[in-house]
Parts: structure tokens; C-alpha cells; sequence
């Protein structure tokens, strides 16, 4: 036998409908079986165009909702997290080496010496005057009982002054004092006595002298100075 066909499936809007119908079908039934003024028919009848009016815009709705557009809401913004680039990513790589040769060094061991001519050197000034060696001659030029009186003049050969010199004298015995001492500053070393210039009067110019005198207290005639010296020459005028 064939299979006998199968029924349509019934949708919601088809039910809903279908339901309206019947209630409706049932009001005017109900009302129709009573005395009822022209008015109630009318209100009826409204109702049921509003009933059918609904009816049919929700299976409108119900078979189109596709054209209901549906309230699209904007996704929310994704938080992009900031990377740093990996080494060798495109925009990060080397540039390559120039290829520019840089520019040559100069070899301090290898520059050329200069041909500027070297500066003179300045004249040395001229050496001074060798210091000419002075002179000294002793000799008595007062005499009395217990004591004498001595002159030493120093001379100077030489064309300029000679400012400082020393003069040594040597008594033969310790306990001899030298008193009133002109032309010189004298100081004592047990029996050597020794004379160095007194200021600037003690400088001696050139092919010039100056005289030290003293006296010999404690003394006679006969002790004359066993040593007589100027800057280390012996004084003449003394008895061998």
C-alpha cells in the first residue's frame, strides 16, 4: 500500500491563529443564542477585528524575523599588549656596512719631518769674570809694653770688586786677645782668629784694597802671628 501523506507540521503562529478563530467562533455562539441589541454585535464584532488584527501581525512576525533587525552590541575593546620586537623582525636589522673606505690615518711614526728651520739657539750670555785671587800683607804699626797694634791690607789685582773674602789669624798662644777691631766683624776659635767683610765698606774694588787693623793685648812684640791667610793664600810681612 502506499504510505498515505504525511501532514504538514504545524508552526506556533499557525496554533496561535487557529486558537482565535475558535475563541472567537465561540463568543459569536454564545452571544448569538441570546437576545442581543444591534450595539453588543457591534462591540463583538470590534473585538474580534482587533483579535484577528493581533492574529495576524504576530504570525507576520513570527513567519518574517528576519526583517526584525536585531540590536548589535560593540564588542568590547581588546587590550592590544605591547611586544617588543624579536631580534631579526623586519624594520629592526642592521644596516649593512658601508662600503665608504674610511678616511686614512696619519702615522705620527711615519710623518714627514718638518722643513721649518730650526729656531737658533740664543747666544749663552758670556762667562763671568773668573774672581781674581786677593792679596794680603800683614805688618806691626804700633807697639807697647804688653801689647801691639797690626794692620793686614788686602788688595785686589783684579778690574772688579771682589765683595766677600776671609782672613785668618793665628796667635801662638790662646790666652792672646784681639781687641779694637776696625775694617772687619772678627770671631774666635781658640787661638785662630778669623776676619769677614763688615757690611758693604768691606768690599774690595777692583785694583783697589781695604785695611784691617786690630791689637794684640797680652802680648809682646816678639809673639807676631804663627799664620796669616786671605781666602786661603798666605799673607806676607811675617819673619819666617
Amino acid at each position: 500500500m502506499p504510505a498515505s501523506p504525511r501532514e504538514p507540521r504545524r508552526t506556533v503562529a499557525i496554533i496561535i491563529l487557529d486558537w482565535l478563530v475558535a475563541a472567537a467562533g465561540s463568543v459569536a455562539r454564545a452571544l448569538g443564542g441570546r437576545d442581543g441589541s444591534r450595539a453588543v454585535w457591534v462591540a463583538v464584532a470590534a473585538s474580534l477585528g482587533v483579535v484577528a488584527a493581533t492574529a495576524v501581525s504576530v504570525v507576520l512576525v513570527l513567519r518574517a524575523p528576519e526583517r526584525l533587525a536585531p540590536v548589535a552590541l560593540d564588542p568590547p575593546p581588546d587590550v592590544a599588549v605591547v611586544e617588543p620586537p624579536l631580534a631579526g623582525t623586519p624594520g629592526r636589522e642592521a644596516s649593512p656596512a658601508s662600503t665608504r673606505p674610511a678616511p686614512a690615518r696619519s702615522d705620527p711614526s711615519r710623518t714627514t719631518p718638518s722643513t721649518r728651520p730650526s729656531a737658533t739657539p740664543a747666544p749663552s750670555s758670556a762667562a763671568a769674570p773668573t774672581r781674581p785671587a786677593l792679596t794680603a800683607a800683614f805688618a806691626v804699626t804700633d807697639t807697647a809694653l804688653l801689647s801691639y797694634r797690626a794692620a793686614v791690607t788686602i788688595g785686589n789685582p783684579g778690574s772688579g770688586p771682589v765683595p766677600s773674602w776671609t782672613l785668618v789669624i793665628t796667635l801662638p798662644e790662646e790666652s792672646t786677645d784681639v781687641t779694637a777691631v776696625e775694617g772687619a766683624r772678627v770671631s774666635r776659635d781658640g787661638a785662630t782668629w778669623t776676619f769677614v767683610p763688615d757690611g758693604p765698606a768691606g768690599q774690595v774694588p777692583g785694583q783697589g784694597s781695604v785695611r784691617v787693623s786690630f791689637r794684640v793685648a797680652d802680648s809682646s812684640i816678639s809673639s807676631l802671628p804663627t799664620a796669616c791667610a786671605i781666602d786661603g793664600a798666605a799673607c806676607t810681612g811675617l819673619s819666617d
